[in-house]
């Protein structure tokens, strides 16, 4: 099935719209059951849960981990995670792939390890398809969609969605049999 990709100007919320659009289009068209959706205040979730709400798919909205920014703090609030599942959606909170213990090495001592040159590596293509790839990962880790399926993922840069990927999910322990195989929108800067 050929897709005509979107390309936008410049990243961010203000395509937030046209991406949902895209993964209603792809949603109609049938074969995709599994879409992944980054969201960290919230606001993207509830978008995307809303429109998507009764159409019998497993959407999973993937948010940053406890203690991302600060310690002890989430920046997704109660509120919105109890309307993402009121819309009949997941919400998975958990270790972010590319911001590992690796991460900790390379602020304290300087160096370069192997998780941070996959996360610059992906982000050659944009902030959200190396959001995307590591999205589709966690889901498999966290057991909520299943490895090897086509799933829909969408991302941002900042806020809002600006990216929407299809990929060939696989665990992080299999992270070589990831496959990207459609690029369906995301920001050319």
């Amino acid at each position: 099935m050929e897709r005509r990709v979107l390309y936008f100007e410049k990243p961010g919320r203000d395509n937030t719209d046209d991406c949902l659009r895209v993964v209603q289009d792809v949603v109609s068209a049938g074969g995709i059951r599994d879409i992944i959706v980054a969201s960290t205040t919230g606001e993207t979730g509830i978008r995307f849960s809303a429109a998507l709400k009764g159409k019998g798919l497993n959407v999973v909205v993937v948010t940053h981990s406890q203690g991302f920014r600060e310690p002890n703090t989430i920046e997704i609030p109660a509120e919105a995670v109890k309307e993402i599942e009121a819309n009949g959606a997941r919400v998975y909170t958990g270790t972010m792939i590319t911001h590992s213990l690796e991460t900790a090495f390379a602020s304290k001592f300087s160096g370069l390890y192997p998780t941070l040159v996959v996360a610059q590596s992906l982000r050659r293509f944009g902030e959200g398809p190396k959001v995307c790839c590591e999205m589709a990962m966690m889901a498999v880790d966290a057991g909520l969609v299943p490895e090897g399926a086509e799933v829909l993922t969408v991302a941002g840069t900042g806020r809002g969605a600006d990216t929407v990927m299809t990929v060939r999910a696989a665990a992080s322990k299999r992270f070589l049999d990831l496959r990207v195989l459609e690029i369906l929108a995301k920001p050319r800067s």
